[in-house]
């Protein structure tokens, strides 16, 4: 008699797949899982079928919704309050760079703009013109602004409210949309006031103040009051910005959280930590796909393969900021060369190997780094393929080169 699915996928190796899955996104909080629950759940009804096929062709299908998922944020508010400094700091541009939205500049324009993050392309950051500027009220102003193709918005206020913030707000509840009121300027503000009053001044006083004004100002209108977000364009590891991230990541829909959580700059050990974990899912998802457990081949590292891996590497460098590119904007601000930086990270080395070195004998020394960074044995565990390995020493190593380069950054402030 012939075998059924589940007894052929056990006896090809396949059988710890599910419980191995399972371990995986249960240790995890839903905020952080890059897929979602009905995602996972139809992965782990196809192993425990026995059907191999099926199973990576859900998780095949999850990772290109991944890449390719659109992500559209709605930037508004009056004019003035901020919006083109916001947009480039959410894209990590400076106000001189090529393709920055420009600051300071009097708004006339009556259309949105769009901005594209320069490293993730499904990220569509739009400036839409301040609400103040329009001639008509604010749902007609949400229609002309295509609302509904937003994820959500982000209303930016400076100092004061004005009647055109509060309207906004509430148009965009009315429509079934999420905003997020983010109050900027707030280190400007606690700088006239230490200048005004010396004596006196208390940060965190201050900063509570202007919470609090914001908070009453939407329960004297008979408005829900949303969490108040204090944020510097200026200064973005201070403040509330981190949390806003967080909040924006925790909302958006599952197979976009992956890609919003990498276009976030380097603004706090955090925030590389939180890029790490993400792409460590997607390695993971990638190998757990490859559908080989527990095993190592005792290969060498084909020609082709070096192509790849430097590809990769190459990806993994740009997304937390230690490619060249980045490493020369870097030495510039920091007044140094860009040869004085590469001597304090690890990653632009990972794939030089002496000329008498074999290829093999660079990967298995590999593996061995990653085993005894990891402490696991080589055989157990969610070790699929040699790329794994790689790939994980590689993204391990990029992120703590992003945490060595702002630490650096730190000490230069």
């Amino acid at each position: 008699m012939g075998q059924s699915s589940s007894e052929t996928a056990k006896d090809e190796g396949h059988g710890d797949l599910l419980p191995s899955f399972t371990a995986y996104f249960k240790k995890m909080k839903r905020g952080n899982k890059i897929i979602s629950q009905e995602t996972i759940r139809s992965i782990e009804l196809h192993l425990k079928k026995g059907n191999i096929q099926g199973a990576n062709s859900v998780i095949s299908n999850a990772l290109k919704n991944i890449d390719s998922a659109p992500i559209n944020i709605a930037v508004t508010g009056e004019s003035g309050a901020g919006k083109s400094s916001f947009i480039n700091a959410l894209r990590g541009v400076g106000t001189e760079d090529e393709g920055a939205a420009e600051v300071g500049v009097i708004e006339t324009t009556m259309v949105r703009t769009p901005y594209k993050h320069p490293k993730i392309k499904s990220l569509t950051l739009w400036d839409l013109p301040g609400i103040g500027t329009m001639n008509f009220p604010p749902e007609e102003y949400l229609e002309k602004m295509e609302f509904q193709e937003y994820d959500f918005f982000v209303l930016l206020s400076a100092t004061r409210f004005t009647k055109h913030e509060l309207d906004l707000a509430k148009a965009i509840r009315s429509m079934k949309k999420n905003y997020y009121f983010v109050r900027t300027k707030v280190d400007m503000d606690l700088d006239n006031e230490k200048k005004s009053k010396p004596r006196t001044f208390d940060r965190e006083k201050i900063l509570q103040k202007m919470r609090s004004y914001c908070e009453s100002t939407f329960s004297q209108n008979n408005m829900d009051v949303p969490q108040i977000f204090l944020i510097s364009n200026s200064d973005l590891s201070d403040y509330d910005f981190q949390v806003l991230m967080d909040s924006l990541i925790n909302d958006l829909p599952a197979q976009k959280c992956h890609n919003f959580t990498l276009s976030i700059s380097n603004i706090t050990e955090a925030a590389i930590d939180r890029k790490h974990e993400s792409m460590q899912q997607y390695i993971w998802l990638e190998a757990f796909k490859s559908g080989l457990l527990a095993t190592l081949p005792a290969v060498g590292i084909l020609r082709d393969d070096v192509e790849k891996l430097k590809v990769k590497l190459k990806h993994y460098q740009e997304i937390f900021g230690v490619d060249d590119e980045s490493l020369e904007v870097m030495a510039k601000d920091l007044k140094v060369s860009v040869e004085q930086l590469k001597k304090i990270i690890k990653s632009p080395y990972l794939l030089e190997t002496k000329k008498e070195e074999t290829s093999r004998e660079m990967f298995l020394k590999y593996v061995e780094k990653f085993a005894s960074a990891t402490g696991g044995p080589l055989a157990t565990g969610l070790y699929f393929r040699k790329t794994f390995y790689l790939h994980h020493l590689f993204l391990d190593t990029v992120a703590e080169d992003a945490k060595v380069l702002l630490r650096q950054t730190y000490l230069k402030n």
